[in-house]
C-alpha cells in the first residue's frame, strides 16, 4: 500500500479545520448563555480539547477502531496507540497513514461529548461534568464508533452508512443531552424568566467556525482528496444554506421579523442533517434536507420542549438530536449506490426499501444505548457527588461559582 501525499495533506488539513469546531462551538454556547455563565459554557466545551485527546490515545482510538469484539467494542491491541505507525490500515484507508487516520477521527471524539453541554447548561457542576464526559466517551462514543465505522461492527454489519457522524455524533449526544437535562433538572428560573443570549455576535462566529470547520468533518471523511469529498463538501454547504434560509422564513412567517441568532441555528441544523448522507445523497436533495430540517428542529426547540416540559437549555437535543435523526432517516431516503458504492442499496425514494429499514434500525439502536447508558453514568456518578450547584451557586453565576473568574468584570448590571 503506497501512502498518497495528495491524500495526507487534505486529510492533514481536515483535522485542523475538526480541532477548530470544538472552540468554535464553545463561543456558539456560550453566546447563547447568560452573561454570569460564559466562561464556565466556554470551559464546558474547552477542556474536551484535553481530556478527549489523553483519552483517545490511551484507549479510545483501541476501543473504536481495534479488533472487533461481538460486533460492540474494539480491543486494547492499539491502547496507547501501540502499533498505530505510519503505515496505512487498510481496513480505512490505505493512502494515509494510519496515524493520521487515528489523529482526524481524534477531533470526532472531541466535539461530540461537548455538543451533550448545550442541554447542561447554567447549572451542572464542573467536577461532575468532567468525570461525565470521561465516562459517556467510554461507554457510548467509542463503542458506538466502533459499531457504525469499525470493521465487524454491529451497526455496519446491518447495511446502515453514515458518512461524517449522523448517529456516532449527533444523535448520540443529543439523546444525551435530553436524558441528562431531565436527570439534572430544570434551571432555577425556567418557566418565570425568558432566557435571553448574552452575545449574539459570539453565536455568530462561533456558527461560523463551525460551518468552516464542517468542510473538513464531511468532505475529510471520504478520507482522500477526490470527488467523493468534493461532493461533500457541496452538499454540505447546500443543505447549511437552505437550513439558514428555511429558518429566516419560518421566524418572518410566525414573528414578522427574521432573526440573526434563528439564522445561525439554521445553518447549523442544516449542517447536522447532511452529516449522515453529505458522501451518500445526490446534491439536489441536500436542498430538500436542509429546507426540511429547520422547521422540524423548530418545532421541536418552540413547541415539543414546551409541551413536556424538559429544560435543554441551549437545544442540544432540539437541534443536534432531532436534525441527527432527520438526516439518518434522509438517508435512507436519498442515498445512491452510484455516488458511493458503500451503501449497498439506493434509497427509499429510488424504489429499494432495505437501506431506509436500515437506517431506522440503527437510529433505535443509537437512541437506546445513548439513553440508557447516559441514564446510568449520571445515576452512579450522584451516589459518589453532587451533580448539580447549589440555588446560590446557581443565582450567583457558574463562572464565580464554579471558576472564581468573571467574563466581564466591569459590568455592573442586572443578570
Amino acid at each position: 500500500m503506497e501512502i498518497s501525499l495528495a491524500n495526507s495533506a487534505f486529510i492533514i488539513m481536515c483535522t485542523a479545520f475538526v480541532f477548530l469546531m470544538t472552540p468554535g462551538l464553545a463561543m456558539f454556547y456560550s453566546g447563547m448563555e447568560r452573561r454570569k455563565n460564559a466562561l464556565n459554557t466556554l470551559m464546558s466545551c474547552f477542556f474536551i480539547c484535553g481530556v478527549g485527546s489523553v483519552l483517545w490515545i490511551v484507549i479510545g482510538y483501541s476501543l473504536s477502531f481495534g479488533t472487533d469484539h461481538g460486533g460492540v467494542i474494539g480491543s486494547l491491541s492499539h491502547a496507547f496507540f501501540n502499533g498505530v505507525g505510519s503505515e496505512p490500515n487498510a481496513s480505512y484507508s490505505s493512502t494515509i497513514p494510519e496515524t493520521l487516520f487515528a489523529a482526524f477521527q481524534m477531533m470526532f471524539a472531541i466535539i461530540t461529548p461537548a455538543l451533550i453541554c448545550g442541554s447542561l447548561a447554567g447549572r451542572m457542576k464542573f467536577s461532575a461534568l468532567f468525570f461525565f464526559i470521561i465516562a459517556w466517551s467510554i461507554i457510548v462514543y467509542y463503542p458506538m464508533a466502533h459499531m457504525v465505522w469499525g470493521e465487524g461492527g454491529f451497526i455496519r454489519e446491518l447495511g446502515a452508512v453514515d458518512f461524517a457522524g449522523g448517529n456516532v455524533v449527533h444523535i448520540s449526544s443529543g439523546v444525551s443531552g435530553l436524558i441528562a437535562c431531565i436527570l439534572l433538572g430544570k434551571r432555577r428560573e425556567f418557566g418565570i424568566v425568558t432566557y435571553k443570549p448574552h452575545n449574539i455576535p459570539f453565536v455568530v462566529i462561533g456558527a461560523g467556525l463551525l460551518w468552516f470547520g464542517w468542510f473538513g468533518f464531511n468532505g475529510g471523511s471520504a478520507l482522500a482528496a477526490d470527488g467523493l469529498a468534493v461532493h461533500a463538501i457541496l452538499t454540505t454547504n447546500t443543505s447549511a444554506a437552505m437550513g439558514l434560509l428555511s429558518w429566516m422564513l419560518l421566524e418572518k412567517v410566525f414573528h414578522g421579523k427574521p432573526t440573526v441568532l434563528g439564522a445561525a441555528t439554521g445553518a447549523v441544523v442544516g449542517l447536522v442533517a447532511i452529516t449522515p448522507g453529505a458522501g451518500f445523497v445526490p446534491i439536489w436533495a441536500s436542498l430538500v434536507i436542509g429546507a426540511l430540517v429547520s422547521p422540524i428542529c423548530y418545532f421541536s426547540v418552540t413547541k415539543l420542549k414546551s409541551k413536556f416540559g424538559y429544560d435543554d437549555a441551549l437545544d442540544a437535543f432540539g437541534c443536534h438530536g432531532i436534525g441527527g435523526i432527520w438526516g439518518g432517516i434522509a438517508t435512507g431516503l436519498f442515498a445512491q449506490k452510484s455516488i458511493n458504492a458503500t451503501a449497498q442499496w439506493d434509497g427509499l425514494v429510488f424504489g429499494d426499501t432495505k437501506l431506509f429499514v436500515a437506517q431506522l434500525l440503527s437510529i433505535v439502536i443509537t437512541i437506546a444505548l445513548s439513553s440508557i447508558a447516559t441514564f446510568v453514568i449520571l445515576s452512579v456518578i450522584k451516589l459518589f457527588m453532587p451533580i448539580r450547584v447549589t440555588k446560590n451557586e446557581e443565582a450567583l453565576g457558574l463562572d464565580l461559582a464554579e471558576h472564581r473568574e468573571l467574563a466581564y468584570p466591569s459590568f455592573t448590571g442586572l443578570d
